[in-house]
């Protein structure tokens, strides 16, 4: 059996009716390239994610798709080779990493961090899915109590929110937030809430905070900081399948609770699954961002039930091409992201305007401090934002004006 042809094919995704006005004004999360892999004996293997380029692609033509286990060269297209894999020899993929550890394996939704309201419909929409985690990234811009709080009135019993500090960059004094953070219900855990590459305050953070210190950023690859045991849990994301591989022993020799996070379409959330159905310790729930869009190019979509996803079992990744989904995504046109301001205003009346380029969106939302000219801000800040979407006003276009020349504009309460 050879690989004979990759078919590569861009399509543009539609988000969520209910998510597509905070998510758009989060990042561009649109498009996505599908890899369709086919053999000489008629097979075809699934597999995606960003752009390979033409010369990684070519490694692939002519070889053997067992020529890729434990590969470490593409994820999309390693994904692809164990789909062929799993069809080729009759089993589901996972029976390729090892003997099945869990046929159940936990999942987690995610939605962006925005007004209190809005956070509250994305704990409703996905609590009724059958989700039972959701993870954020947090942003200054919102006041994380007065999210949780709202969030909290109306999450069923049983649902806990995963809080991704994304390494922060805020004056807050992170114990003392975690703390209290903690001392509500619905608080579940902890992620990268300190600079990852300061151990010994991880450490420390641990035994301060009776809920779970989670590490995704990990300068040292997950080596000494793991042996040190500065976190409760670790996220692997989008590392290549043998890296992956590697560290699920590490994980295992130490029974340390883990996740991999590769987002992407349920082609993506399959091999994961697989993946994790057949690591030892790899019982931390996972991300994959599939729940925000609409539809797939595949025809088996599946929620979790009370938290969990079930691994197939049919051959390869269980996921079957729909040829025609494919095709209609592929003629889709992407939708312009909107010019707007954000537009936050403090307990005691003053207002803070800041600059959102649509062309250069790189996480503002959740790290402001990378734009020069950002003062230091807080998480528990009493201040609430909205998205001032350009209206066509000249006042719209003064006030833009300003922040390209200024950065960012605070005016006192009138």
């Amino acid at each position: 059996m050879r690989v004979t042809e990759i078919e590569v094919h861009e399509i543009t995704l539609e988000q969520q009716d209910w998510i597509r006005y905070p998510l758009e004004h989060y990042g561009n999360y649109d498009s996505r390239r599908i890899y369709v892999a086919h053999t000489d004996d008629g097979l075809y293997g699934l597999g995606e994610g960003g752009r390979e380029a033409p010369e990684i692609i070519d490694q692939y033509i002519g070889t053997s798709p067992f020529d890729w286990v434990g590969d470490e060269t593409s994820l999309p297209l390693g994904t692809a080779m164990y789909d062929l894999m799993g069809k080729a020899a009759g089993v589901p993929v996972y029976k390729l990493f090892g003997q099945k550890v869990r046929s159940w394996v936990p999942a987690a939704c995610w939605t962006v961090s925005t007004h209190p309201d809005r956070m509250v419909e994305a704990v409703q929409h996905y609590a009724a899915r059958g989700f039972t985690w959701m993870k954020f990234h947090l942003s200054p811009f919102e006041n994380v109590f007065d999210q949780t709080e709202a969030m909290e009135k109306v999450a069923p019993a049983g649902f806990r929110l995963h809080y991704d500090f994304t390494g922060c960059a805020t004056q807050d004094h992170m114990p003392d937030l975690l703390i209290r953070l903690s001392e509500h219900p619905i608080a579940g855990c902890f992620e990268d809430a300190i600079n990852a590459g300061d151990t010994e305050a991880s450490i420390e953070l641990r035994r301060r905070v009776r809920l779970p210190i989670l590490r995704h950023q990990a300068p040292l690859d997950c080596t000494y900081e793991v042996l040190a045991g500065a976190g409760d849990g670790y996220i692997r994301g989008h590392q290549k399948i043998g890296a992956a591989r590697h560290c699920a022993g590490l994980f295992a020799a130490g029974n340390i609770p883990f996740s991999l996070q590769n987002v992407g379409g349920h082609i993506t959330r399959a091999m994961v699954t697989h993946m994790m159905a057949a690591f030892p310790s790899a019982n931390l729930h996972f991300n994959s961002c599939t729940e925000i869009w609409k539809s797939d190019i595949v025809k088996e979509q599946t929620d979790p039930v009370n938290g969990f996803l079930r691994v197939s079992e049919a051959p390869g990744l269980g996921v079957t091409l729909d040829r025609a989904e494919l095709e209609r995504l592929k003629s889709l046109e992407r939708r312009p992201l909107p010019r707007w301001i954000i537009r936050s205003r403090y307990g005691n009346g003053t207002l803070m305007y800041n600059h959102y380029d649509p062309q250069n969106t790189g996480h503002f939302l959740v790290l402001p401090n990378r734009r020069r000219g950002i003062g230091p801000m807080s998480f528990a800040a009493p201040l609430s934002t909205d998205y001032w979407d350009d209206d066509g006003s000249p006042e719209f276009a003064a006030m833009m004006a300003r922040l390209d020349l200024e950065g960012m504009v605070l005016e006192k309460a009138s």
